[in-house]
C-alpha cells in the first residue's frame, strides 16, 4: 500500500495547517489539519484492509502471431472473495504505454471479461505484463497494488506472403545418390526401377531375381516421399545502412520456406554465418526455422565466399533460392555460378527504396542471365510477390505493369 501523489500531497498540508495553528494558537486552524491528515489516514486504512481473491487469465489471439498481425488480449477476472471495489488492471507491452482497463466491482464468484488490441509488432520478441491490479480508496489518495499475472514471452514470426513453391526439379534421391523423378509419390511404397547397391541401402531392397542375372546386387528404388528440395540461403551479414532490405529478405526467406513446407518439400536454411537447419519437411521443421528467422539479426561473421563453397562442395540438386540484402552486382554473379550444382536457381536481391523510380515494372526487376536462373531485384514486398509469382507462380498473374499468363508453362 502506498499514498497516491494526491494523498502525499493532502498529508502534507494538513501537517503544515497543524505547524501554523501551533504557531499562532489558532484552534480551528488545528481542526482543519487534524481533518485532512484523518482523512488520509482512513484512506490507507481502508485499502490496506482490502482482501483480494483475485484470479486473473490472460489469452493472445491469434497463437502464431507475425509482424504486422494485429492481436488481441483477453483477460478474464475471477473474484474467489468478498465483494471488491473498482479494480484497475494494468498490463504493460514492450514498446508501448500497455494497457489500462477498469474492472467494476464483483461480487463473489462473478466473472467479468476484458480486451485491448496489441500494437502491430515487428518480428522477435514481445513481452506482455506482468500484470498488477490497483485498489484506490474513494478520494484516490492511496492504492494498492498487487501482482495478479506473470509476464507473456510472444515470438513474433516474420510477416509471410502468398507465393507458391519453386517449381519441382529433378535431384539425387538422399540415400544411394540415384536420380528420382520430377514428381513422386507421397507414399514411399510404389516401385519405381532396379539400381546397383550402394553402401547405406536397406538390405531388404535388394531383388535378388535381377542379382543373380546381373551377377552384382540390384536393389529396388521405391519413390520417394517428397515432391521437391528446396535449399534457401539467407545473407544476414551485418550491413551500416539501411535496415529494411535485410527486413525484407527475412519476409522473403520465410514465405518461400512456409509455400515448399506446405506442399511436404524437403527444406533447408543456410545463413552467411554458418546456421544450417538442416533438410527436413514437416510442421515441426517449418516451426523450428520460423522461430530461427523471429529472432535472426546481422552479424559480422561468415561470408557470401564461404557460404558457396559449401554448397558448391554439398551434393547439390534440386532448387537454390538466394536472398541477399544490398547485395553488389559481383556477389549476384558469383551466386549465378552454382547453377551447374542446382536444377533451379533463384536470386532475390533485396535492395533499399531510393526514389519512386525505383518502383520498377517486372521487365526490370526480373532477369535471366542465364538457363535456369532467375535473378529478382526487389525494394518491397509486393515487387517480391509479384516478381516471384511472374516467374515462378502457377497462378494466373496479371499487374498493372506487366501482364504474365504463368510463364513456367506449368498447369493452371
Amino acid at each position: 500500500m502506498r499514498l497516491t501523489r494526491q494523498g502525499a500531497l493532502l498529508a502534507g498540508v494538513g501537517v503544515g495547517i497543524v505547524g501554523l495553528a501551533r504557531v499562532f494558537a489558532i484552534w480551528e486552524l488545528y481542526v482543519l489539519g487534524a481533518a485532512l491528515v484523518g482523512l488520509v489516514l482512513v484512506s490507507a486504512l481502508t485499502v490496506a484492509s482490502s482482501r483480494l481473491r483475485i484470479g486473473v487469465r490472460r489469452e493472445v489471439t491469434p497463437v502464431r502471431l507475425h509482424a504486422g498481425e494485429p492481436a488481441r488480449v483477453d483477460l478474464m477476472v475471477t473474484n474467489h472473495g468478498e465483494r471488491t471495489p473498482v479494480l484497475q488492471l494494468i498490463d504493460p507491452v514492450d514498446g508501448a504505454r500497455g494497457a489500462h482497463v477498469a474492472i467494476g466491482p464483483l461480487v463473489q464468484g462473478e466473472r467479468a471479461t476484458a480486451a485491448y488490441q496489441l500494437p502491430r509488432p515487428r518480428r522477435g520478441r514481445l513481452s506482455v505484463g506482468p500484470l498488477d491490479i490497483e485498489v484506490a480508496d474513494t478520494f484516490g489518495l492511496s492504492k494498492l497494488t498487487v501482482s495478479a499475472a506473470a509476464e507473456t514471452r510472444l515470438t513474433v514470426y516474420p510477416r509471410l506472403h502468398d507465393v507458391d513453391a519453386v517449381p519441382f526439379t529433378v535431384g539425387d534421391e538422399i540415400i544411394g545418390a540415384a536420380p528420382s523423378p520430377d514428381a513422386l509419390g507421397r507414399s514411399g511404397d510404389d516401385f519405381y526401377a532396379l539400381r546397383q547397391y550402394t553402401v547405406g541401402d536397406d538390405v531388404r531392397r535388394i531383388h535378388w531375381r535381377s542379382t543373380a542375372r546381373h551377377d552384382e546386387l540390384m536393389v529396388r528404388q521405391q519413390e520417394l516421399p517428397w515432391n521437391g528440395r528446396l535449399t534457401l540461403l539467407l545473407d544476414n551479414r551485418r550491413r551500416i545502412d539501411n535496415p529494411d532490405p535485410f527486413e525484407l529478405a527475412v519476409e522473403a526467406t520465410a514465405s518461400l520456406l512456409a509455400a515448399s513446407s506446405r506442399r511436404r518439400d524437403l527444406t533447408r536454411l543456410l545463413t552467411t554465418d554458418g546456421g544450417d537447419s538442416g533438410s527436413a519437411a514437416g510442421a515441426a521443421h517449418l516451426d523450428s526455422m520460423l522461430e530461427f528467422l523471429a529472432l535472426v539479426e546481422t552479424t559480422p561473421a561468415g561470408t557470401l565466399q564461404r557460404a558457396l563453397a559449401e554448397l558448391h562442395q554439398g551434393a547439390g540438386g534440386g532448387a537454390l533460392v538466394v536472398v541477399l540484402a544490398t547485395p553488389s552486382n559481383s556477389e549476384i554473379d558469383d551466386v549465378v555460378a552454382l547453377r551447374r550444382k542446382f536444377r533451379n536457381l533463384t536470386v532475390v536481391a533485396c535492395q533499399p527504396v531510393r526514389s519512386p523510380e525505383s518502383n520498377l515494372p517486372h521487365a526490370d526487376i526480373i532477369s535471366q542471365p542465364a538457363a535456369g536462373v532467375t535473378v529478382l531485384r526487389v525494394s518491397d514486398a509486393s515487387q517480391f510477390v509479384s516478381g516471384w509469382m511472374a516467374v515462378h507462380g502457377r497462378r494466373l498473374i496479371a499487374t498493372p505493369a506487366a501482364g504474365y499468363a504463368n510463364p513456367t508453362g506449368d498447369p493452371q
